[in-house]
């Protein structure tokens, strides 16, 4: 009898262990956490589809991520706070957008490095902004025909 329960508590011990390599795997696989850098602002009329640990890429490059996210009271904006790896260095005309990694991918902030030789700074912010656009309103407008 005590021989059936070491054994369940053996395997039972394998399974718990074997699950949490899993999910150390995962988290480590996918980026998620947060990117030690400079934190950056973008303000976006729409910021659908971020959240914290969203992902900030450049040319389709993890750069960062997504570390909060606010709304300012006077114009109602969504203020998208950016960490930025310390590397990785952005021009101040750079254009943010958010945007998804396919129809039905995830969000993502996506940046556009500009051409100015002026670098944002730790605190900086980007103002050259395009919020999310909403596909399923625009797909149930082309359906229903409200584009006319």
């Amino acid at each position: 009898m005590s021989n059936n329960n070491t054994v369940e508590t053996l395997i039972g011990a394998i399974v718990i262990a074997v699950a949490a390599g899993f999910l150390f795997f995962a988290y480590t696989s996918t980026g998620s956490g947060s990117v030690a850098g400079y934190d950056v602002t973008a303000r976006f009329s729409s910021a659908d589809g971020i959240a914290n640990g969203t992902d900030v890429r450049l040319h389709g490059i993890k750069i960062g991520t997504v570390s909060g996210l606010s709304l300012d009271p006077k114009t109602y904006y969504a203020i998208a706070h950016l960490s930025i790896r310390n590397d990785v260095k952005i021009p101040d005309d750079s254009s943010v957008k958010i945007t998804a990694s396919g129809f039905l991918g995830s969000n993502y902030v996506a940046i556009q490095p500009g051409g100015s030789t002026t670098m944002v700074a730790q605190g900086g912010e980007l103002t050259n902004t395009q919020g999310a656009v909403d596909v399923m309103g625009l797909i149930g407008r082309a359906v229903m025909g409200g584009g006319k």
